[in-house]
């Protein structure tokens, strides 16, 4: 599983589009949107600066964009390859791969949280103490994995071409409604009370909670525990249908 996960990691980071979308991109809206903001204005219905918020909420963004957005596409055209059927023949069990891609596709988000990071404190100024900014990369992080399990299942349950459309759908309206681009609570109030349950509402909550100095909410970490549970077990089992396939 190491050298899997040592090749998908080595084959991003040849890919000049994983780098830009990725890494450069999250980075760039940070700046267009939360960036052009005074540093005292308060979020509406939060306590957060524009800069705090959006700095969380565009690494949050970055990440689910590193581990969804070209990982579903990848393990659905490696199918049609027959890629997958090849590492079948050798002594990589079926969970190792799915648990590679999803390690690899985490480990492949931590550049865009930390230069969203690096361009929030240098050029607009955001400062946190020291256990912040280490507790803030460590649950973004963390919580990438969800999505990563996403990106498997997705892979498994549709074809090459229909990847892509299918992928952007769900990529954008998790995003959306999920709060990564604008608060949540500009929303009326029968669309906020359906958007706190999305794992995109409780992904941005974990980093919300730790930059008003405290714990994430027990809430967000279980919806998110539940959401990796069934994004993963349903990776799973798609991963084994697709044996029975072949």
């Amino acid at each position: 599983m190491k050298t899997l996960v040592k090749l998908e990691i080595v084959r991003a980071l040849r890919n000049k589009k994983y780098l830009f979308f990725t890494v450069i991109y999250p980075a760039a809206l940070f700046l267009m949107i939360g960036g052009t903001q005074s540093g005292t204005t308060k979020v509406f219905g939060t306590d957060l600066t524009m800069p705090a918020f959006y700095m969380v909420a565009m690494a949050s963004f970055g990440a689910l964009t590193a581990v969804l957005v070209g990982q579903s596409e990848m393990i659905a055209k490696e199918r049609e390859k027959g890629w997958v059927r090849q590492l079948r023949l050798t002594a990589l069990p079926g969970h190792g791969y799915v648990l590679g891609k999803i390690s690899s596709a985490a480990i492949l988000s931590l550049p865009a949280i930390v230069v969203v990071f690096l361009v929030a404190a240098i050029l607009k100024g955001v400062r946190f103490e020291a256990w912040q900014w280490l507790a803030l990369t460590g649950s973004i992080w963390a919580g990438s994995l969800v999505f990563a399990a996403l990106g498997v299942a997705i892979g498994y349950l549709v074809s090459g071409d229909a990847a892509r459309p299918i992928v952007m759908i769900i990529y954008f309206a998790l995003s959306i409604l999920g709060g990564l681009w604008m608060p949540t609570s500009v929303y009326p109030q029968w669309l906020q009370n359906i958007t706190q349950w999305l794992p995109t509402h409780a992904y941005a909550g974990l980093g919300q909670a730790i930059e008003l100095g405290g714990a994430p909410h027990l809430k967000d970490v279980a919806i998110l525990a539940v959401y990796f549970v069934l994004f993963a077990g349903g990776a799973a089992w798609l991963y084994r249908k697709d044996t029975l396939k072949a």
